[in-house]
């Protein structure tokens, strides 16, 4: 059982995270406010957990300015796409080992 949850990335774990990702991954990019109103989330709940996935080198951050106003977009590497296509296919692995027919039945 525990070679089902290998490949199973623990800063995927967080709901919020593994929001983020999947965003970004079916969008080249997104930004703050986008996230935060897809995720429901709060400025600094966003916040610590895209700058735990950037730390992580999963996702970039790029800040700019549109006319006078901040703007602050974020990207998933291929380091970060490629961890979380082994994440999503470990967990997809584990439920079709786990709710397959055993052979006894």
């Amino acid at each position: 059982m525990i070679e089902a949850f290998q490949n199973i990335n623990k800063a995927f774990e967080s709901k919020v995270r593994l929001g983020i990702m999947a965003v970004l991954m079916v969008n080249e990019d997104a930004d703050f406010n986008t996230l935060k109103e897809l995720l429901s989330l709060t400025d600094g709940n966003l916040a610590s957990h895209t700058r735990a996935l950037e730390e992580l080198g999963y996702i970039v951050c790029q800040k700019s300015f549109v006319g006078r106003k901040p703007k602050t977009s974020f990207r998933a590497t291929s380091e970060g796409k490629k961890a979380f296509k082994t994440h999503i296919e470990a967990l997809e692995n584990f439920c079709l080992l786990y709710t397959s027919p055993s052979p006894r039945d």
